[in-house]
């Protein structure tokens, strides 16, 4: 008996997705709930469960296909057997390791049983959906990486470590070499004549041509549709970040013993826009048409940095949260966004957006808006510049801000007020406490 497996709902408003990775091949058992394949939407991915036990019986779509929801893409037979047991496929991974002469990174592409270690007998290395999506994507041997997890299982930033080292040609972590076990040793075949390299030609010019994913198309579309539609401007100020570093410092360990979570600089900036919004209700609003949606809640999308773009998930409420609650809600995303588990409602909605450019060093940005929002605040990175204080040139650690506006909607006034309340309340956190 055969089960259909379809493409499952993929959130409001999204009515197909791309099928971005096969994480079981024909022949192979899965459980209930077992991922078998991933999707890409245009927001984020998402993994297709079984919805029986069984074997992989068929696949009806190849990988970079556009799938609607609802089509049906594979089939699960629940009577039949799996066509290599664990066991044969650790033998066959002792035995002929390099798949008999294939290029072991092309058949991780191909969805190959995940490699033994060597030299532990009656072992198979599991891999979580996530580790080995980062397996397959970046061609990494796992069995040669430590994994830094629980019990020394691999995580997807050992993954990630193991692939930047292997790009930029240097070693990837081994694990701690073991006796290897007693076992019968096949006779060697002949050796086949190694193929001649085609010598480097000095000079040589190379390009690689790789498909757009569907997030990213998305984000391209997106931003030039906010440059083609939005009056946009960007107004800047810069800030003294001195009394928020000051109040960060004493009371980071306290903060972090009774929350669990550290006290980071964007809770500080949440609740400044927060308190900037009450005086310009504008800049937290929207356009419908010929109207103006005004609201009466902070909805802030934090843009956080994810393997295959920026993803914007969305502080809900943000207005009436509290410093620890801020920090574990974005806290929770960034992890998540890493890992690829962030869902379609969780960045949709918002109605304003910081971006925190200074993470990777930026001094100084133009963010573009995010519609149908009314405007972003951009920050950037924090360095000693010379200031004046009380007719003296000091050094104060400077942040400048950037604020990002849609002119139909908001006018400079308004745009420059509510920076200069953002600038007021980073630089007098007491502010946020007294509602000034």
């Amino acid at each position: 008996m055969a089960t259909d497996v379809a493409v499952p709902a993929l959130g409001e408003s999204i009515a197909e997705g791309t099928l971005a990775l096969w994480l079981k091949k024909p022949g192979e058992a899965v459980a209930a709930d077992d991922p078998i394949a991933t999707l890409e939407t245009d927001k984020v991915s998402v993994d297709v469960p079984s919805p029986v036990a069984g074997v992989l019986s068929e696949t009806l779509a190849k990988e970079g296909d556009t799938v609607a929801v609802g089509s049906v893409i594979a089939r699960i037979d629940e009577k039949a057997t799996a066509s290599a047991t664990p066991a044969e496929a650790a033998a066959d991974a002792t035995t002929n390791p390099a798949g008999a002469g294939e290029n072991p990174q092309l058949r991780g592409t191909e969805h190959a049983p995940e490699p033994a270690l060597e030299g532990e007998e009656d072992h198979i290395m599991t891999l979580s959906p996530a580790v080995r999506r980062a397996v397959l994507e970046h061609h990494v041997d796992p069995s040669k990486i430590k994994g830094t997890g629980k019990d020394g299982r691999l995580t997807k930033d050992d993954v990630l470590a193991a692939a930047q080292a292997q790009q930029a040609g240097g070693p990837v972590h081994e694990p701690e070499a073991r006796a290897p076990a007693q076992q019968p040793v096949a006779p060697a075949a002949p050796a086949a004549p190694a193929p001649q390299a085609r010598p480097a030609v000095a000079g040589e010019r190379k390009e690689e041509r790789v498909r757009m994913t569907r997030l990213r198309q998305t984000i391209a579309r997106r931003l030039k549709e906010a440059q083609n539609s939005a009056a946009m401007l960007t107004t800047f100020n810069d800030v003294d970040m001195s009394e928020v570093i000051a109040a960060r410092s004493k009371y980071k360990d306290l903060f972090e013993k009774k929350h669990g979570i550290r006290l980071g600089f964007m809770a500080f900036f949440v609740k400044a826009c927060a308190l900037a919004a009450k005086d310009v209700p504008a800049v937290n609003a929207s356009l419908d048409g010929e109207e103006i949606v005004y609201h009466d809640y902070l909805d802030v999308s934090v843009a956080v940095s994810a393997p295959k773009g920026l993803v914007v998930p969305v502080v809900r409420d943000a207005d009436r949260m509290s410093f620890a609650e801020i920090e574990k809600t974005i806290a929770d995303f960034g992890k998540r966004a890493k890992e690829g588990t962030l869902t379609v409602d969780e960045m949709t909605g918002g109605t304003f957006t910081i971006s925190n450019g200074g993470v990777f060093g930026s001094l100084l940005s133009t963010p573009i808006i995010n519609p149908p929002q009314s405007a972003v605040l951009g920050m950037h990175r924090i360095e000693e510049r010379p200031v004046i204080r009380d007719g003296q040139i000091v050094a104060r650690p400077m942040m400048y801000l950037a604020l990002s506006y849609d002119h139909r909607l908001i006018d400079g006034r308004e745009a420059v007020t509510f920076l200069v309340r953002v600038k007021e309340a980073i630089e007098d956190p007491t502010r946020l406490l007294i509602d000034l």
